[in-house]
């Protein structure tokens, strides 16, 4: 497992992806194992699109299979909007790491991932 070289970059690729959340862990971004790359999660952005219903967020690093707490069953009340990752705070993802996503109840939240893939090659 190599990371590249921050410092010395050859390729910085833009990247966002979305999903819904449900009630199982589920990765929102994921770095394979061997990619010779490391990702850079800019924001993490969790919404409630329920009118009704407060939720609850779990965010976590998935690494060599254990989970790693980012934020642990934090409310998103009805209509509202969680930051749990910003550009202040930043996060990489290493080779084989993952940055997954976990609800209290399936169909009330959706994340929106920002990122950067870094490549040194």
């Amino acid at each position: 497992m190599a990371a590249p070289n921050v410092v010395n970059v050859s390729t910085i690729t833009g990247k966002t992806d979305v999903q819904s959340v449900g009630t199982s862990a589920t990765a929102i971004v994921t770095n394979s194992a061997a990619s010779n790359l490391v990702y850079k999660i800019n924001s993490l952005i969790i919404s409630n699109i329920d009118g009704t219903n407060n939720a609850d967020i779990t965010v976590d690093l998935f690494r060599a299979s254990t989970a790693y707490r980012v934020a642990s069953t934090i409310t998103v009340p009805a209509d509202a909007s969680l930051v749990v990752i910003s550009k202040e705070i930043g996060l990489y993802l290493e080779e084989g790491d993952s940055l997954r996503l976990t609800a209290s109840a399936a169909g009330d939240l959706q994340g929106i991932c920002s990122y950067e893939i870094i490549n040194d090659a």
